[in-house]
């Protein structure tokens, strides 16, 4: 075997990766408000010192963490307690070093005297670490607090940009509940910030794996060739977890699975399934094609969209067996009577020559069968089948060739065919071709948070949401989501914990004469 087909050691991995002297950023301060909460501790600051551990954080830089409550004697243990959890050994020097940025503000959000004083705090960094004034604002606070921060920001004048210094500010999602809730919060945003100044963050875009499907499919002459209606059957997207909510009770019934996953993980991932070859793989290409993709979308109606919720059932204890899950309606802090559905399923159609006839169907729930996150794209039969598949067994019928990008865990990429059976007939049987990340780069500790804010120090808007692309995706989905609310579902909880959702998911498909890919 050549050089060129072997499989690359991770140290080879590492050689070939390109220097890291044109992506460090500029020297500077990033905040975080709702520092006190499990984001902050479980992924932004473990992410930011794995960007400083790989010599990508300049040597001028801080952190400054805000929240309401005084935790300034136990901020810094706290997030090197979560640091090291999440791998990193407890006694490395470079953890110590990097804890020595790190530091803790407190106030109310809504008090104009503590921003006066943050403003004050910040250009003592400046002064001391030399950060020259630039900012990376991330509010990880629930959205209700958005519009409130971003005013008293722009009130104190720390949204200002001058030659020699930048401010920007990441925003998490939910960007609004609705069209006309995320158009009014990008009103009052834009009123404080540019849209090159914000950075509407989702962390799937973070994702090695999703950020590899256009690399898989514009990098590879193999591929592309075939990505269109001639080829493709169908196209299937399942966001499935095996765990309920989590305590998460409130911040659910405003949501449901159609807010916290449809209409923004799952768009995302579909836009990069679907759009055309951009002009450059940078962030105004993407971003036009991706909304070209959002806007070819046809209107969804309660006939090419169903909803669920999980009633009781069996889960897996992970370790081997199972146990008792019980039912939504009895989770900590959610209504007994809740309507909101913890699964939804949709079918699109995108009017477009490449994806005319191809229909994709979208699913993501809680309580199902395992945690995956998988692509499926289902390729056509051959014009004329001259073979046949066996009577019955593994190996009955003629099998559908599969690309299967799988997402989440064991991330990978695998290719199902038919292949002959080494007996005396011509007997087609199933066959698996699999590339795994970790069997061929080793294993990373990457949370996907690395890459995102990595990028929104440097200012590359390539894996955020635009505004225009953020109320098309609403514009889809809020007539479906008002319609449902004004016709509330009768036979809630409609599937068990533990299985693939309702039975109406699986007549969705039915319908077409499809069904849905095991997972």
């Amino acid at each position: 075997m050549s050089n060129s087909d072997a499989v690359m050691t991770p140290d080879q991995v590492q050689a070939a990766t390109p220097s890291s002297a044109n992506r460090t950023p500029e020297p500077l301060v990033m905040v975080i408000f709702a520092a006190s909460g499990d984001l902050t501790k479980k992924k932004l600051l473990p992410a930011l010192f794995h960007l400083a551990e790989s010599g990508l954080l300049p040597k001028e830089f801080a952190v400054v963490g805000v929240a309401r409550r005084d935790l300034s004697a136990t901020f810094v243990p706290d997030m090197k307690k979560a640091i090291v959890d999440s791998g990193t050994k407890e006694d490395d020097p470079k953890l110590d070093e990097f804890l020595k940025q790190v530091s803790y503000f407190t106030t109310n959000f809504d008090d104009s005297a503590g921003y006066a004083k943050l403003k004050e705090t910040l250009a003592g960094i400046d002064k001391n670490k030399g950060t020259k004034g630039n900012r990376l604002f991330y509010l990880a606070v629930a959205p209700e607090y958005f519009e409130e921060i971003v005013d008293k920001l722009g009130e104190q004048g720390m949204n200002r940009e001058d030659k020699d210094a930048t401010v920007r500010v990441v925003i998490e999602k939910p960007f609004g509940h609705d069209l006309d809730s995320a158009r009014a919060l990008n009103d009052a945003v834009a009123k404080v910030f540019a849209e090159d100044q914000t950075f509407r963050i989702d962390h799937y875009l973070g994702k090695e794996t999703v950020q590899n499907i256009l690399v898989f499919r514009f990098a590879n002459a193999l591929f592309e060739p075939i990505w269109n209606g001639q080829y493709i059957d169908n196209i299937q997207i399942t966001a499935a977890e095996s765990i309920g909510i989590e305590g998460r009770g409130p911040f659910y019934e405003k949501a449901g699975a159609s807010r916290d996953i449809l209409q923004n993980h799952m768009m995302e991932m579909l836009s990069f399934v679907a759009m055309e070859p951009p002009a450059t793989y940078a962030a105004q290409g993407i971003l036009e094609e991706k909304t070209k993709v959002f806007q070819a979308i046809q209107p969804l109606t309660t006939d090419t969209a169903v909803r669920g919720q999980y009633g009781p059932g069996q889960v897996s204890d992970g370790k081997g067996g199972t146990e008792a899950a019980k039912a939504y309606r009895e989770e900590d802090r959610v209504d007994p009577h809740s309507v909101t559905e913890t699964f939804a399923a949709v079918k699109l159609s995108i009017d477009t020559p490449r994806w005319k006839g191809v229909p994709f169907y979208v699913r993501a729930g809680k309580r199902l069968g395992k945690r995956v996150t998988e692509i499926v794209i289902a390729l056509k039969p051959p014009a004329k089948q001259i073979f046949t598949g066996a009577k019955d067994g593994p190996c009955a019928g003629i099998p559908t060739d599969q690309i299967r990008i799988r997402i989440q865990p064991d991330e990978g990429i695998t290719f199902i065919f038919g292949n002959k059976l080494p007996t005396p007939d011509t007997t087609i049987c199933p066959v698996q071709s699999r590339f795994n990340y970790v069997d061929a780069f080793g294993k990373y500790t990457a949370n996907g948070y690395e890459r995102l804010l990595l990028d929104a120090m440097l200012g590359d808007a390539t894996l955020f949401s635009h505004r225009e692309a953020v109320e098309i995706a609403w514009a889809l989905y809020t007539p479906l989501l008002q319609t449902w609310a004004e016709h509330p579902p009768t036979d809630f909880p409609n599937y068990a914990s533990g299985s693939w959702g309702p039975k109406s998911a699986d007549e969705l498909l039915a319908k077409d004469n499809r069904s849905w890919h095991a997972v």
